[in-house]
């Protein structure tokens, strides 16, 4: 596999129009270790990351057409998982990124980056759910279709072969 920091400076210099006016040497010097070994793992999870303007702020997000592969089949958080009777998944969203300094994608950055360019057409992808669904054992996912995005429910402990999640990571 080809080194995961050159795949994203390709992928970055190829789409100037997502982040007009940043260099790649001002993203570099915004790269704290932890945030390269956020990214290194974006990357090798299949979630294409790339620098976009989020809502007014400069984020690496994932822009893969489907919902990352390697991020795949999990459920929301560990209570959820742990609760399941039967069938538990390997992992949740919660385990995958506790060590690293990415976020959730909430529902607002979901919809705002399905604006920029559409995605999971095929897919969903788990979102940042409030408190007060989750406690509740409820959770947020979006998809697009029809050329709409949906942002829907679900019992946070599902998961499916075609829901993954997808992160960003806060530069600034």
């Amino acid at each position: 596999m080809e080194d995961p920091f050159t795949m994203f400076r390709d992928r970055f210099e190829a789409t100037s129009s997502l982040h007009d006016g940043v260099t790649f040497e001002l993203l570099e010097s915004l790269l704290t270790p932890s945030k390269r070994e956020a990214l290194a793992w974006m990357e090798q999870t299949g979630g294409e990351p790339n620098v976009v303007a989020l809502n007014g702020r400069l984020v690496i997000v994932d822009t893969a057409k489907e919902s990352p592969a390697g991020r795949r089949s999990v459920c929301l958080d560990e209570s959820a998982r742990l609760g399941r009777k039967k069938n538990a998944s390997a992992a949740s969203v919660e385990s995958m990124i506790e060590t690293l300094e990415v976020h959730l994608l909430t529902p607002e950055q979901y919809q705002a980056l399905q604006i920029q360019f559409s995605f999971d057409e095929k897919t969903s992808s788990w979102l940042k759910t409030p408190d007060v669904i989750r406690q509740k054992g409820g959770a947020l996912f979006g998809d697009r279709r029809y050329e709409t995005t949906f942002i829907y429910h679900n019992g946070a402990d599902s998961y499916y072969a075609s829901r993954g999640f997808r992160v960003c990571i806060e530069l600034d």
